[in-house]
């Protein structure tokens, strides 16, 4: 099992930014991807980044220039920084893992707005 615990989320104005993070716990050697969906109200969660075991990187077109996902091993953690923020940036964000099921952390929202 593996559990994983979300931070960083909360409120700013367009341009500006947020931290997000991650911490596993558990089983998690046999982690194989980690990153960050995200959901609005009304509509499907998506995929808004990955990063590998090996580190390679996936993003969204949506985010792509404006938002950076990383890890720190030693501490189980994966964060997504989010610069230039926009008011679509605004839902429910999503911690995820694969390893090799899929875990999800609890969401913690994220609201752009002025």
């Amino acid at each position: 099992q593996v559990q994983l615990v979300e931070s960083g989320g909360g409120g700013v104005q367009p341009g500006g930014s947020l931290r997000l993070s991650c911490t596993a716990s558990g089983n998690t050697f046999s982690m194989r991807r980690m990153g960050w969906y995200r959901q609005a109200p009304g509509k499907q969660r998506d995929l808004v980044a990955s990063i590998s075991s090996g580190g390679s990187t996936y993003y969204a077109d949506f985010v792509k220039g404006r938002f950076t996902i990383s890890t720190d091993n030693a501490k189980n953690t994966v964060y997504l920084q989010m610069d230039s923020l926009k008011p679509e940036d605004t839902a429910v964000y999503y911690c995820w893992m694969a390893s090799p099921n899929n875990y999800w952390g609890q969401g913690t929202q994220v609201t752009v707005s002025s």
